[in-house]
């Protein structure tokens, strides 16, 4: 499998259609029943929103730092002004449209110790001139993206679908289209369909041995004039099946946590992959591998790029490819991590031949919080403090050995220029809750170490390891 395409995830240009949602949750404890009735009575402690339906999707694709846009339909309400603002931190370019006589579809559900106490659903059926306002802006603006994917949800905004497709193939675009109607007629002319299999059995699909799958979904496909079928299977994976070939995927998560948006995060990956021009099989087994990743957290999760790419290269038992997205995409994620309330580490060093020594350190600090980020000093930078014989190993393969370490959730190199051979500017950006370094440093001499005190964060030292360095495992094998 070619990882390069990770290298253009930034480049697929997607528009998701559909049925848009806010999911919101109230979270507290419960310590009595209601004299009121026999019900629980749950004190409110936190307020939690998140991008829901077609929301979640696009959510999706921004995470693995896709290009998106979302056109839906939002009431003139505070729940659509609330979606909104969450897709503006997750950036997603919203194209919402905003009706009087809609209100924003939203599902309130209250959460006490881990279980849903009750879901309170606020939601209208569309008409069909409000789906006649998403085909109107589809073809005013289907030229300036690559793929299209529609999200059904069953709500009514999608009621002229059959139509949006055509406008979308044709302006030469890829069409993604994740089903809720039993009719898959409606999806004519739809590159790739991703129903589950309650999906499918209720559009009349047969189950069968795999044979008769096959047949009976090559049937459907061919009778609706769809391209191709990516059958989502459960704990039996996922199967890609086209006029002419089946290929079976087998499921990659070892313990199910909450399946969740798992379907989500199927077509989202699968649009970003075919976004960067990988052909479909690819394409499906990398968003298979992110199904598996997605259902062993907890909620309507995401994936990002970096935790895909180390999946992938486990699954494949790659050692010599890693994705290691720009500065600028790291800093993203980075931030939507400390958004969802994660504690950030950060520490650097050169790392020029990795040691049990490195390893350790990294483990500790990784310990000190949530996510770690490691600062690598580039060539350039290892060159003047070092001496010219340094580094041994250059930037890329240093990145990719520290990178494919679990206490490791980021690599970011500095020292393009001489000023820039401490961190500090780096720590600025990435605003760490932790800052760590080893050695017998004093916090007041570390670098950075004033900014992230000055912003509520805290500095530790950690001892080195004893006999283990770089420079003695140089001289050893000189010695030799």
């Amino acid at each position: 499998m070619d990882l390069s395409y990770f290298q253009k995830l930034s480049q697929a240009k997607i528009l998701v259609v559909g049925d848009v949602m806010l999911d919101r949750y109230w979270h507290g404890d419960t310590g009595r029943i209601s004299p009121e009735a026999p019900v629980p009575v749950v004190k409110v402690s936190k307020l939690e929103d998140k991008a829901g339906g077609a929301a979640n999707v696009a959510k999706n694709i921004a995470y693995l730092d896709g290009q998106v846009s979302l056109l839906g339909i939002i009431g003139n309400d505070d729940n659509g002004s609330s979606l909104q603002a969450l897709l503006k931190n997750e950036k997603i370019n919203s194209q919402l449209i905003t009706q009087d006589d809609a209100p924003t579809i939203a599902k309130m559900r209250v959460i006490s110790r881990h279980q849903q106490v009750v879901r309170l659903d606020l939601e209208e059926t569309f008409l069909e001139s409000h789906s006649e306002l998403l085909l109107q802006k589809l073809t005013e603006i289907v030229d300036d993206f690559d793929v299209v994917l529609f999200s059904d949800y069953n709500k009514g905004s999608l009621a002229k679908i059959s139509e949006m497709i055509q406008v979308a193939k044709a302006a030469g675009k890829t069409v993604l289209v994740d089903p809720k109607s039993k009719q898959l007629a409606d999806y004519r002319g739809a590159d790739f369909i991703t129903p589950n299999l309650n999906e499918y059995t209720a559009a009349g699909g047969i189950k069968g041995d795999e044979q008769v799958l096959a047949d009976c979904a090559r049937k459907i496909i061919a009778d609706c004039g769809i391209g191709a079928m990516l059958l989502t299977r459960s704990e039996q994976g996922m199967s890609l099946i086209t006029p002419s070939e089946k290929h079976d995927f087998a499921a990659q998560v070892l313990e199910v946590s909450d399946v969740t948006g798992a379907g989500d995060t199927v077509i989202a990956t699968l649009a970003v992959m075919l976004g960067t021009g990988m052909l479909a099989k690819q394409a499906v087994e990398i968003a298979n591998v992110a199904a598996g990743l997605v259902v062993a957290k907890l909620g309507a999760a995401t994936v990002s790029p970096e935790e895909l790419s180390a999946k992938l290269t486990q699954y494949l038992r790659e050692t010599g490819e890693q994705y290691q997205a720009p500065t600028q995409e790291i800093l993203h994620h980075i931030e939507l991590a400390r958004q969802r309330g994660e504690k950030i580490v950060f520490t650097n060093g050169c790392f020029d031949i990795l040691h049990a020594g490195h390893v350790r350190y990294l483990a500790q600090a990784k310990a000190r919080g949530d996510k770690l980020v490691v600062g690598l000093n580039n060539d350039a930078s290892i060159s003047r403090l070092k001496g010219p014989e340094r580094p041994i190993n250059p930037l890329d393969e240093r990145a990719t050995v520290i990178g494919a370490l679990a206490s490791v959730d980021w690599v970011i190199p500095f020292g393009a220029v001489e000023e820039n051979d401490t961190p500090a500017k780096l720590i600025e950006q990435v605003k760490p809750d932790v800052l760590v370094k080893g050695g017998d440093y004093k916090v007041e001499e570390i670098a950075g170490a004033d900014f992230v005190l000055a912003n509520g964060g805290t500095v530790e030292v950690l001892e080195f390891v004893n006999g283990c360095s770089t420079s003695n495992v140089i001289k050893k094998i000189q010695s030799n």
